[in-house]
């Protein structure tokens, strides 16, 4: 598997069966901590792993710092980054980092998985139910937080999602139907689930179910939205029937996440049951919706 199923890694298949999962992903801060940064960096990183059914096994650093940056604050973030695979009980085996104008910085992931458990983002199955494991708007808050809107508990909020890796809800899908998975990220909600619905199904989103953070409807109605969420409405809009979603709702969706929930279909007989168990550690997790024959729209809003 590469680039041309849209998928979150890429996917190559020894002689043995074993499958070897890759992915790389790095970005500049979206927090003034640098250890904090790292540790979201690497959860962000290590979630393609985890959303393609896969364990992290081995990573290698990516950095970009100008020569002018504080030794002290590379080693935060490179302490964070450390802290969140060993928490992922990988390896870090290395890396690679250049001068730049700014700070950027990220993972280039390895990962392992059996053909049984390999997870696609584009293969549901019609009368599946949608469980999401994150809050969405973390990135309204971010933006409102640094321009003085947001309250900082509702930063705190949104950083604590970000720092959460997706490793516990992963675990808690082996012995499930689960026919499609991915994580939300930088396509939001909308494009991602546009990814999982294809030219097959239509993603049928509940509105009222969807987890959203403290404090984002409201930075919305006061006009604080980001760029990548109007660059992802340009992109999806027509694709998606939001009935008499509210204008504030709408934008969440469009929202880009940073290490953003895990974002699955799963038999709809078995999901109160998982997410029962995916909420022991991802209290915000909730049902959002179900997974349906194509309609007029690849995404409706009930």
């Amino acid at each position: 598997m590469g680039y041309d199923t849209r998928d979150d890694a890429a996917v190559y298949a020894l002689d043995s069966g074993e499958l070897i999962i890759s992915t790389a992903d790095f970005f500049p801060p979206m927090t003034d901590d640098p250890f904090v940064f790292g540790k979201i960096a690497a959860a962000n990183a290590l979630s393609d792993v985890y959303a393609m059914g896969g364990r992290p096994i081995m990573a290698l650093n990516l950095a970009c710092f100008p020569a002018d940056l504080p030794l002290e604050a590379v080693g935060e973030i490179m302490r964070g980054g450390a802290e969140k695979l060993r928490e992922a009980g990988a390896a870090l085996a290395g890396g690679h980092s250049i001068y730049d104008s700014g700070v950027k910085y990220g993972l280039s992931v390895t990962g392992i998985a059996s053909p049984d458990r390999l997870l696609r983002n584009n293969t549901p199955c019609a009368s599946h139910s949608l469980i999401l494991t994150k809050a969405l708007g973390v990135g309204i808050i971010m933006a409102a937080h640094r321009g003085g809107e947001a309250s900082d508990d509702a930063a705190k909020a949104a950083v604590a999602s970000m720092e959460r890796l997706n490793r516990y809800a992963a675990e808690k899908l082996a012995g499930f139907s689960v026919s499609a998975c991915t994580d939300v990220t930088g396509f939001g909600l909308i494009g991602h689930a546009l990814e999982m619905a294809g030219d097959d199904f239509t993603i049928t989103f509940n509105g009222n179910a969807l987890p959203v953070l403290a404090e984002a409807l409201a930075c919305v109605e006061k006009g604080w939205v980001t760029g990548g969420g109007g660059r992802n409405r340009e992109f999806a809009a027509k694709n998606v029937d939001f009935g008499k979603t509210p204008a504030s709702l709408q934008e969440v969706c469009f929202d880009p996440q940073t290490s953003g929930g895990m974002f699955f279909a799963v038999d709809s007989a078995q999901a109160d049951d998982l997410l029962a168990l995916i909420r022991a550690d991802d209290p915000a997790a909730a049902i959002v919706g179900r997974v349906m024959p194509r309609g007029a729209h690849a995404i409706c809003f009930a």
